[in-house]
């Protein structure tokens, strides 16, 4: 069960939050709580499971970035863990993650990366292959986004 404050809190993180050094005191200050408080109950539920993922939305159009493409990348399975944290590092990457290959498709970590043009995409790509010393991936351009909104929990009781 989920108190009346848990779900004040949820409602109120799963929106945009105000970028500053101190993000977490204005939704506090908006809920009438500390910002300690705040952060207790968030750590709360992401032990509890209740939150399984905290993260940021990059809206890569709004940002200047006129291309992305998703790098799909074909890893020795005891390399995964390295090369995807290498990965990772790169700036030009929004997200990094695992997933497991198909005989039809035998990519298994997944770079999201953006850039001002397709040939600069290509160029970071070649980039990390080489940081990493893997040759076997393949770009895939975003050519049309046509959803990104999350579920809205408890959007009542903002």
């Amino acid at each position: 069960m989920l108190t009346h404050t848990e779900k004040r809190v949820i409602a109120a993180i799963q929106g945009d939050i105000e970028i500053s050094a101190r993000p977490y005191d204005k939704i506090a200050q908006d809920l009438g709580i500390t910002t300690a408080e705040l952060l207790e109950i968030l750590e709360g539920l992401c032990e509890r499971g209740v939150i399984r993922r905290f993260g940021a939305t990059l809206r890569h159009q709004k940002s200047g970035f006129s291309a992305n493409a998703m790098v799909a990348w074909q890893v020795p399975e005891e390399q995964i863990e390295a090369v995807g944290s290498t990965l990772a590092g790169f700036t030009q990457v929004s997200h990094c993650y695992r997933r497991n290959p198909q005989a039809e498709w035998p990519f298994n970590l997944y770079t999201m990366i953006h850039a001002t043009s397709e040939a600069e995409c290509h160029q970071i790509a070649a980039d990390m292959a080489t940081a990493v010393q893997v040759d076997t991936y393949s770009l895939l351009f975003s050519r049309r986004e046509l959803k990104k909104t999350s579920m809205a929990y408890f959007a009542d009781l903002k």
